[in-house]
């Protein structure tokens, strides 16, 4: 009997730099945990949650305006995930921004504004670190 053997290589795509790669992961739990306070406001109606929410989503905001600069330079790279990622990046940016001046507001009139957009925007930094992290592929017959 014969054994045939495939062999297969790794197609490595540019790899993102660690800062990048730090500041993308980084921004994802404070966001998380902004949408996470928002949802105990909104069951519990303590004020010092939307406090909690409002200086989590302003480290994230730290993050995210990094992770963007690090963006704009990885385009400089080329490709079209680069374009991706950081028309992601940057929409994950505005509405966080959005999202820090509603939770600036009085804690009794940021709801229900404030929850709905946590989730989007912790849902878009999700999408965002995941294109940073996609550029390993493996497949391809040599």
């Amino acid at each position: 009997m014969a054994a045939t053997y495939e062999r297969t290589r790794l197609r490595v795509g540019r790899p993102t730099h660690p800062l990048h790669a730090f500041l993308l992961a980084g921004m994802v739990p404070l966001f998380l945990g902004g949408l996470l306070c928002d949802w105990a406001y909104r069951n519990t109606h303590h004020i010092q949650w939307s406090n909690f929410a409002s200086w989590l989503i302003a480290g994230a905001m730290v993050m995210c305006g990094l992770a963007l600069v690090c963006s704009i330079f990885g385009l400089f790279r080329g490709g079209r995930h680069g374009l991706l990622s950081f028309l992601v990046l940057l929409a994950t940016f505005v509405l966080g921004f959005i999202n820090a001046l509603v939770h600036g507001q009085d804690a009794w009139a940021i709801f229900p504004e404030a929850l709905v957009l946590s989730v989007v925007v912790t849902v878009l930094a999700v999408v965002a670190t995941w294109l940073g992290f996609s550029g390993y592929r493996a497949g391809g017959v040599s």
